[in-house]
């Protein structure tokens, strides 16, 4: 089966270059514009996260079909650090010792990424399951989300942080039940 992923357009925190991930931030201009001058593949079915900026990003690439959110693909919850950008965060000492365990460890106040991982992961394998007729899923999600999922499925593999995408950007993928056998970018 194909799976579609597509990072949501952009927002006016991301031009920023801030951490958003629980806040429910709409597109900005610049990310509504990039969204409807692509074109990309078609699908069957169109899953969301139910943060603004995907349901938005999905109506504009499929506005002919109904949309599945999904909260449970929402981005990892920053949080202390939501909101804001290196240049505000670069001299807290949480924030150091964050960069300096690789993005591995807790967000202070925040979730940890491996149960955000592992929630992205469960959201994705239930909604294949629970969808056997289908063979041609859009996912229209956060960039995190979209590196999680490709760290678990991609083949070869990789590391989280090497899948990241710009806005509107994503993967086309080959399921086969366990792996993504074959991905490009879109």
């Amino acid at each position: 089966m194909k799976i579609i992923l597509i990072r949501h357009g952009k927002t006016k925190s991301g031009l920023e270059k801030r951490y958003i991930g629980k806040a429910d931030e709409p597109l900005c201009d610049a990310g509504l514009s990039e969204i409807k001058n692509r074109v990309y593949p078609k699908c069957e079915i169109v899953i969301s996260s139910t943060g603004k900026r995907c349901i938005e990003t999905a109506n504009l690439i499929y506005p002919e079909q109904d949309l599945i959110l999904e909260k449970n693909l929402l981005e990892i919850d920053f949080g202390k650090f939501e909101g804001k950008n290196y240049d505000e965060l670069r001299d807290d000492p949480d924030y150091i010792k964050w960069l300096e365990s690789g993005g591995t460890i807790a967000f202070p106040e925040g979730e940890s990424p491996l149960d955000f991982k592992c929630r992205c992961i469960r959201a994705f394998k239930k909604i294949i399951s629970d969808n056997p007729q289908i063979n041609t899923f859009a996912f229209v999600v956060h960039g995190g989300t979209i590196m999680a999922l490709m760290e678990k499925f991609a083949v070869p593999k990789r590391n989280f942080y090497d899948y990241q995408v710009g806005h509107g950007e994503g993967f086309i993928c080959e399921f086969d039940g366990n792996n993504f056998v074959k991905s490009e970018k879109l």
